[in-house]
């Protein structure tokens, strides 16, 4: 019995302690946690039907990815007798607009006259064709469509650069916020 008491006593002063921690405010947390939005299925559906519209517009059946802020794919189809290679083309296109925050078409041409960024055509799953473009919501990038089969780079890049859904504030090209 004076074990158990004296466990009680010596114990009990830590107990009020640990009771009267409070947790972080919330200054404290935005240090460590950073807000991210979510590229839902039916907005990727979207950016995808406006991206088809514009590939129709120019009489082409074409592949399109899309992937959500940390690379995963959320929509992945091809086209109509678009060759099977070009279903991998346009997820890499995305993931590379993605990671590196600019269009596969600016990007492949930055690497080719820049000795320094010329090896960026070299790492495994980056690919520098047209075709790929982030997608920007207040000023970050939260997800990337590729596109791929359009009948060269350029048309590839239109028709990626199409999907963007600026009513809901989705844009292909960053936004300064004031």
């Amino acid at each position: 019995m004076r074990h158990a008491l004296f466990l009680i006593i010596f114990f009990l002063p830590g107990f009020g302690w640990a009771q009267a921690s409070k947790p972080p405010t919330a200054p404290v947390a935005q240090a460590w946690v950073s807000e991210a939005y979510q590229l839902p299925l039916k907005t990727a559906q979207e950016i995808a039907a406006r991206a088809r519209l514009k590939a129709a517009a120019l009489q082409k059946e074409v592949s399109i990815a899309i992937v959500d802020a940390s690379g995963e794919v959320i929509l992945l189809s091809r086209g109509d007798g678009v060759g099977p290679h070009n279903t991998e083309a346009a997820r890499r296109k995305a993931y590379t607009s993605l990671s590196t925050k600019t269009t596969t078409l600016l990007l492949g041409r930055n690497a080719r006259t820049n000795p320094d960024t010329e090896n960026l055509a070299h790492l495994p799953e980056l690919l520098l064709l047209g075709g790929g473009t982030p997608l920007w919501h207040q000023g970050k990038v939260i997800g990337a469509i590729g596109v791929a089969g359009g009948g060269g780079p350029e048309n590839d890049d239109t028709i990626a650069a199409a999907g963007q859904l600026s009513e809901a504030g989705i844009t292909t090209t960053k936004i300064q916020l004031n």
